[in-house]
């Protein structure tokens, strides 16, 4: 059973406004998108509720790492498209094994980016 909702939570007055229906469906994709369980929570957390903006101050040091990592991650999305095209262009493609050695080596490139922007994270929280 649900708890009783005390009396100044409750949620008795309205507000009524006229919309589009393309609008109507817009507010509903994005509601969905951004996890409300009704339009009604949607547009109160959105017109009502305080926004939380948290800044965080970081050292030069983790400004360079995120630069590398970000020029590291672009040059990796490269040669993932660069395959891709080459697949792609390909009537029938087999993977060779200095395939698999590349994309093992890419994937290898991905968790040690992940593992440095994680542990950011940790000493931020």
């Amino acid at each position: 059973m649900r708890p009783k909702t005390v009396d100044q939570d409750k949620l008795g007055e309205g507000v009524r406004i006229r919309l589009t229906e393309l609008e109507k469906r817009l507010l509903l994709k994005r509601s969905q998108r951004e996890g409300y369980r009704t339009l009604s929570d949607f547009c109160r957390a959105k017109l009502v509720k305080k926004r939380e903006i948290r800044k965080i101050e970081v050292s030069d040091e983790f400004v360079m790492i995120t630069k590398k990592l970000d020029y590291d991650l672009n040059k990796i999305g490269v040669n993932i498209n660069q395959l891709a095209r080459n697949i792609n262009a390909q009537q029938v493609y087999q993977f060779t094994t200095s395939d698999r050695e590349i994309f093992m080596q890419v994937l290898q490139e991905l968790r040690n980016c992940f593992s440095v922007l994680q542990n950011y994270v940790d000493i931020i929280e």
